[in-house]
């Protein structure tokens, strides 16, 4: 059967590989007990033995592979509880508030080091009686034994009560009053009823307490959800919602105020407001800085120190802190350096706001000033009225002080707090007089009596000081009159003192005794709470009616819009600027996309714009007078007694080429050295400007723009230079190009012939002007046009025909010329003198000069063969060479500036007009001054009566919730 199977198997192997045959037949042989290549039985002791090794190995790593599973759970799980542990924290509220709060340990030891150092001196220097030790020990002892044994009673209690639930607790008795060994001190009736109290009003703080912290408690619980939802919707990539801040009654009126402020339309703002008004160094900042609780303004120290209105709004609040209504910074006004800065920082502002001159200015300074148990209102403090003007003061300065006086006090809703200096006499009163005549029936001014105390003192009858408060000594009328004491005449006061002092002094003061004044009417206290209260009273009154107002002031303007600006948007002056300012930098942009050829075109002719002067003047001219051939000796010559220079080599009558060639490489290099760099930048910047103006000025510009356009390109060109190190660059590149002498090709020989005729052909016309400007107009012209020269021109004309006898072929004439000339001429009838006949023979020479280099240039347009046959060093073309080596020289410049242009200065020109266009839209007065027209006004109108009413409509709706 074995043998069957093992043939079977063999004749299944032959066609597998030797790999699966391998396997196949240990696995055969193993069945069996045979070996299948060797047809006889095999050992399998070994083959078991091995097998149990097997299942040995597969248990241990079975075992193992549990270990790495636990090992592996442990380690996942720990991951995932840290994760879980993180989420969890950050889930968590904030508290780091508490680090604020809380003192760290170097404050803990500081203040445990101090308890312990007071209470070692304390203990050296205070000697208790040793009755009250006694009597303390005592108390102590009983207590302590009292509170064991309620403790004991209360088990007791328990106990019983454990063990019989059915009846009734025993009564537990005092044993403190009961026992005969320690009686408790005798007390009378007013101690037991002053002790009463003083538990009374301790649980009643305990209570007070308990409720402060409850409610934070509950602040801080609400803000740590909000915080919590807030942290969740970030989480999810969710902004959390803003929300409005809300603000308070005062701070809203105010903002509308703000608004209001240099409203120059008649009759815009009456909304109510206090005004503070008073003579100067009558008390009005110090009753104002009593109102505010903090000594806020600064001390003139016997000089004016109110220059300009100062507008502040009081309002209450946890913190008594003050902030300006431009800035961000709060005051602390509990701290003394806060309280310095914020001084100087209202004297700053006051000295700022006076300028051209002036003492005063109408400038409003506003502030806020928020803290615990301040009334809400807006107070305005105005300079003092003044009655003598001082050197150092404007020549208008009392009259604007009572021109800005009277401006406050016409607004009929305005509360006038007139503040009267009680220690001078009645009869030098300046503001009394404003006050009657703004406020005649007195039905919005409250008088304020200060100084009181020092018109105690002073006055002989008290009297005075009654029919004072009384309305009945000053000619004006008013709601009410106060008496108040501001200070003490020291700059160190406290606010806390002063008031001190105040109740002090009217609780011992003879006008109380004598009753000659009510306590209504003395104290700041009472005065701050009747100026608030007549303040609100005020603004319920007529604030709708102030709102009303300015609805119908808004539709006025909206229709005066609709049909005098039809189609178009409301675009107040800012928004004016923004668009004209985004318009001029996007043109401004297109200055880097400016064509190569045409800046390079540009910058050429710049350049020989400001070269060619110095080109035909200090170089050609004077290298060809110089090198110009004369048979007969100049004038210096035969002063100087000198010789005639030796002709040159053959070439064109009159010009030596070798000494011409000479000058002219002198002073072409002199000039690339010293001037042309310079010259270079100057034509570069010119043709940049003439750019940049092109592509800021529009094909159709809008009337309103241009003057503010015009405006901001001048003041960038004005603010652009150009970078110092071009010139260096400039200055080596020219050297180099001045260097080459060769023209190699005929189009660069044809352009040097081109601009040496564009040269001469210029100057030539310019040498005939000249002339046709000395000898009048010619015969052509007196027919066509009907011109006669002058007696003049007349003897010039016949000074210059002369001369043209002589011939012009010499720069100079000889003195025998000249007076040859000069009898010619007085044979004639006309006297002239040598200078006069040297001065007409300059343009005649120059004229003959330039018509006969012309010449020359043109028959040089023709000798490109001839200098290229000589390999460049033919001479009869001199010129044409030289001005080949200047165009190619401003070739290469213009190149180089170019590129200098692209890489730098279009940008540095684009950040100057950022720059210019920033201060502008900062500057206020000049965008005023630039924008205008009734289009800008009824728009900045529309704009400000929108925001105003606005404003009035969510005042007006507050102030209904409030009621």
């Amino acid at each position: 059967m074995s043998r069957i199977l093992h043939n079977r198997v063999r004749s299944s192997f032959k066609n597998t590989s030797w790999v699966s045959i391998d396997k196949r037949a240990v696995a055969f042989s193993i069945w069996t007990g045979r070996s299948m290549l060797l047809y006889k039985p095999i050992d399998t002791s070994h083959v078991q033995r091995r097998c149990y090794g097997m299942l040995v190995a597969r248990a241990i790593r079975g075992v193992l592979k549990i270990r790495y599973l636990v090992l592996g759970g442990a380690v996942g799980g720990g991951m995932t509880l840290n994760k879980k542990y993180a989420e969890w924290k950050d889930g968590l509220p904030d508290m780091g508030w508490l680090n604020d709060l809380l003192p760290d340990n170097e404050q803990w030891d500081r203040f445990t080091t101090t308890l312990i150092t007071a209470k070692d001196k304390i203990g050296d220097q205070l000697q208790i009686d040793p009755r009250l030790r006694e009597a303390g020990v005592a108390r102590a002892t009983e207590l302590r034994e009292w509170l064991a044994q309620r403790y004991e009673d209360a088990v007791a209690a328990a106990a019983v009560n454990n063990q019989q639930r059915l009846e009734p607790a025993p009564k537990i008795v005092n044993n403190l009053q009961s026992r005969p060994a320690s009686p408790p001190p005798a007390r009378s009736a007013d101690d037991a009823a002053h002790y009463e109290k003083r538990v009374h009003a301790l649980q009643e703080e305990v209570l007070a307490l308990q409720a402060r912290y409850q409610r934070e408690l509950q602040r801080l619980e609400q803000e740590n959800r909000e915080l919590r939802q807030q942290n969740m919707l970030l989480k999810q990539g969710r902004q959390p919602s803003t929300k409005k801040m809300k603000r308070s009654l005062i701070d809203m009126y105010s903002s509308v105020l703000d608004e209001l402020a240099g409203w120059e339309a008649d009759g815009a703002d009456r909304l109510p407001r206090v005004v503070v008004v008073g003579d100067q160094s009558a008390g009005k900042t110090s009753v104002l800085e009593m109102i505010a609780q903090a000594r806020i303004f600064p001390r003139g120290a016997g000089e004016m120190c109110t220059r300009a209105p100062v507008k502040v709004t009081l309002s209450e609040g946890p913190y008594h802190v003050a902030q300006f209504r431009d800035s961000s910074r709060e005051f602390d006004l509990n701290k003394e350096s806060d309280l310095a800065d914020l001084r100087k920082e209202v004297e700053l502002r006051m000295r700022n706001s006076v300028r051209g001159g002036r003492t005063v200015s109408s400038d409003v300074i506003s502030m806020s000033v928020k803290g615990p148990g301040l009334h809400r209102m807006v107070l305005v403090d105005l300079p003092g009225v003044i009655s003598t003007q001082t050197v150092d003061m404007a020549a208008d300065t009392r009259e604007a002080i009572k021109q800005m006086t009277r401006q406050y006090m016409d607004n009929p809703n305005a509360i006038i707090l007139c503040i009267q200096d009680g220690s001078v006499d009645a009869e030098r009163s300046n503001v009394t007089d404003l006050v009657s005549s703004c406020d005649p029936q007195g039905k919005r001014t409250i008088f304020v009596l200060t100084k009181v105390d020092l018109a105690e003192e002073n006055l002989a009858n008290p009297n005075r000081i009654r029919r004072i408060l009384e309305g009945k000594l000053f000619p004006m009328k008013a709601l009410g009159y106060y008496a108040v004491v501001t200070g003490r005449s020291r700059r160190d006061d406290s606010i806390q003192g002063i008031r001190e002092y105040e109740e002090r002094f009217f609780s011992s003061s003879k006008l109380f005794k004598n009753g000659l004044v009510t306590p209504s009417q003395v104290t700041t206290r009472n005065l701050s709470l009747a100026v608030a209260e007549c303040f609100w009273r005020m603004v319920r009154a007529t604030v709708e009616q102030q709102a009303d107002a300015f609805k119908a002031m808004r539709f006025n303007l909206e229709t005066e819009w609709k049909n005098t600006f039809p189609r178009q948007r409301e675009l107040d002056r800012d928004e004016l600027f923004e668009r004209a300012r985004a318009e001029l930098l996007d043109q401004a942009a297109e200055l880097s996309a400016v064509p190569a050829q045409r800046w390079e075109h540009a910058l050429r002719d710049a350049l020989w714009d400001h070269a060619a002067p110095t080109v035909m003047d200090r170089i050609y001219l004077p290298a060809a007078a110089a090198a110009h051939h004369d048979q007969e000796p100049s004038l210096r010559q035969i002063h100087l007694k000198a010789e005639p220079a030796p002709p040159g080599p053959p070439g064109p009558p009159g010009i030596d080429f070798n000494k011409f060639n000479t000058l002219v490489d002198i002073k072409l290099r002199e000039w690339a050295e010293r001037e042309l760099p310079g010259t270079s930048v100057q034509a570069g910047r010119e043709a940049l400007r003439a750019e940049f103006s092109r592509l800021t000025e529009p094909a159709e510009p809008e009337p309103l723009f241009r003057g503010l356009r015009e405006h901001a390109v001048r003041e960038a060109l004005l603010r652009h230079d150009w970078e110092e190190r071009a010139q260096d660059v400039l200055r080596v590149l020219q050297l180099n190009a001045l260097q080459d002498r060769c023209v190699s090709a005929r189009a660069h020989w044809d352009r040097a012939v081109a601009l040496l005729e564009a040269a001469l052909g210029d100057r030539l016309g310019a040498a005939r002007d000249r002339l046709r400007d000395l000898t009048g107009p010619g015969w052509r012209e007196r027919w066509l046009s009907w011109t006669s020269p002058t007696e003049e021109q007349r003897r010039r004309a016949l000074l210059a025909a002369e001369l043209e006898q002589l011939g012009t072929a010499r720069p100079q004439l000889t003195y025998d010329e000249v007076v040859a000339v000069r009898d010619n001429l007085r044979r004639q009838g006309v006297e002239v003198d040598n200078d006069y006949i040297r001065e007409t023979w300059k343009p005649l020479y120059l004229r003959k000069f330039l018509e006969q280099a012309l010449t020359r240039a043109r028959d040089c347009r023709k000798s490109f063969y001839l200098y290229s046959q000589q390999n460049g060093a033919g001479k009869e073309c001199c010129e044409v060479v030289l001005f080949w080596r200047i165009q190619q020289t401003l070739e290469t410049t213009a190149n180089a500036l170019r590129q200098q242009i692209g890489n730098r200065e279009a940008a540095r020109l684009d950040r100057e007009l950022r720059e210019v266009l920033d201060e502008m839209a900062a500057d206020a007065d000049l965008k005023k001054q630039l924008l205008s027209g009734r289009r800008v006004e009824l728009a900045e109108e529309l704009k400000r009566v929108r925001k105003v009413q606005e404003k009035l409509e969510e005042f007006i709706e507050a102030l209904n919730k409030e009621k």
